[in-house]
């Protein structure tokens, strides 16, 4: 069994560290690349991960998959040993449906797309846009057709970012929340009590931004030897290894908060991915279940934690000592009240906790429509901000505010927007379960002990890396499945609270 199984480590090994390095070339892309390097890049990642899709379905892999399968076929089936297995297992049968000609073709074009949305959205220009979001849904449309699935294509996109969900199981979350959500909106525009932000606008130094966001997700955890931050179109996180896992943001000059929260939200997502047991390097252990659980922990540190009462009483003080202005005659309920106050916004990174999933519904509904054909490229503008009204009763002034503002169509990440909606969900789970062992939660993050709190997500999630499919490891962390009413109820009781409802 050790023989069969560190063989295929062994062989696993340098087509994960060739992945990382992929990585790396599209960190580099976003963030420091020469813009005319993009015909170049977009080369390099197309014949690497034309020859990472080769070294792993190629016929040795499927040797010593099956005579690892053999050798632990009476292994115990939580161990690591056959829990790798069948991680590599289910990574195999997807990859092998998929021709190499497409995996090239795929990331070719993921590179090249990258740049023109840069562009399009920088000049505000959707024409620019449209022939290589036209190019990559039909690529999509090729890879579900290759991957297969029951009911609808849309099956086999979410299946790669949320192993095990389908398209039904996404409209049937999102038919649990909407009418409670748009409820909820309702009543918070119509409450008396309403509050202003214009207290968080002020001149705000990008490099002292930059330095303060930095100490912030150092407090939370967030081990900067082992990463960095730097500034992007779009705030993501990338991890090559457990040792060097990267995040980056972009900042306002005149409004701290976008930088804050998102430096938040991706601390979140990197401190996960440092978690990694170090066993699991290199291996396919390595890294977050799915990106809904990956999502739950970005969402945790920003919401749960950082729009938290408790944290605006933490952090004001750090606040008013970089920045007096604006921060030094307000107090901590005053930080409170403006970071939360619930106003549909065009921004989804931006938007407050209320409206933020009817953000994620739209995408949905219009990805949905593009891939099946019932709604054309040119026509998404239009219908963008045809559902921006019904859900949140504004309209985009123009396209960079509407369609063209996330990168994730561009990057091909099409069946990824419903993770967002399950992180949030999670969070709010994992947060009750967090009460339960931590009751003195609150008073933890008023005093800046985060330690505690980071410790309890490294022992329920991030100490089994991809070793549980996400169903399975929700139930091992919270004690029950997946559900909306932790969130239903965490929303509710704390907004209604704070609008006097």
């Amino acid at each position: 069994m050790s023989d069969a199984l560190d063989q295929l480590k062994r062989h696993l090994a340098p087509i994960i560290r060739l992945q990382q390095i992929d990585g790396l070339l599209s960190w580099d892309q976003q963030t420091m690349m020469p813009p005319k390097a993009t015909t170049a890049r977009a080369e390099q990642m197309a014949a690497l991960e034309s020859l990472v899709h080769e070294l792993f379905t190629s016929e040795k892999t499927a040797v010593l998959l099956a005579k690892c399968e053999s050798a632990l076929a009476d292994a115990a089936p939580d161990s690591d040993e056959v829990r790798l297995v069948r991680v590599t297992r289910r990574d195999y049968d997807k990859e092998t449906k998929i021709p190499a000609t497409l995996v090239e073709e795929l990331a070719r074009h993921q590179a090249l797309s990258h740049e023109v949305w840069v562009r399009a959205r920088r000049e505000n220009n959707f024409s620019l846009f449209a022939p290589a979001l036209e190019k990559m849904f039909a690529l999509t449309r090729q890879k579900a057709e290759y991957l297969g699935y029951r009911h609808h294509p849309y099956d086999a996109l979410i299946d790669l970012y949320e192993p095990g969900m389908t398209y039904a199981d996404v409209v049937a979350l999102f038919d649990s929340l909407k009418p409670a959500l748009i409820a909820l909106v309702k009543n918070i525009s119509e409450a008396e009590r309403q509050f202003d932000d214009s207290c968080l606008q002020g001149d705000f130094p990008v490099e002292k931004q930059h330095a303060f966001t930095q100490e912030i997700v150092q407090a939370l955890g967030y081990d900067l030897t082992r990463g960095r931050q730097d500034p992007a179109p779009h705030p993501f996180c990338s991890g090559f290894s457990r040792d060097d896992v990267r995040i980056t943001t972009r900042f306002d000059p005149h409004l701290l908060v976008k930088a804050l929260f998102a430096s938040l939200h991706e601390a979140g997502h990197a401190m996960y991915d440092q978690g990694t047991p170090e066993a699991y390097e290199a291996t396919p252990l390595a890294g977050g279940t799915s990106l809904g659980v990956h999502e739950s922990q970005s969402r945790f540190w920003e919401n749960m934690v950082g729009r938290s009462y408790a944290f605006c009483k933490w952090i004001l003080p750090h606040l008013q000592k970089v920045f007096p202005d604006p921060f030094a005659h307000l107090n901590a309920l005053e930080l409170y009240q403006a970071i939360n106050r619930v106003q549909p916004s065009f921004i989804r990174v931006e938007a407050d906790e209320v409206t933020y999933n009817l953000h994620i519904l739209l995408r949905f509904e219009l990805e949905t429509q593009l891939l099946e054909g019932t709604l054309s490229v040119m026509d998404l503008p239009d219908a963008w901000n045809a559902k921006m009204q019904e859900y949140l009763g504004i309209t985009p002034p123009n396209d960079t505010l509407g369609c063209l503002q996330d990168i994730h169509w561009a990057g091909g990440l099409i069946g990824y927007f419903p993770t967002y909606t399950i992180g949030n969900l999670l969070s709010a789970q994992l947060r009750e379960a967090m009460l339960h062992d931590i009751p003195n939660l609150e008073t933890l993050i008023e005093q800046g002990e985060f330690s505690s709190i980071l410790q309890w997500l490294r022992q329920h999630i991030h100490v089994y890396g991809r070793k549980f499919l996400p169903q399975e490891l929700v139930i091992l962390a919270t004690g029950k499945p997946l559900s909306a009413d932790p969130y239903l109820t965490y929303l509710q009781t704390k907004f209604k609270e704070l609008y006097a409802l």
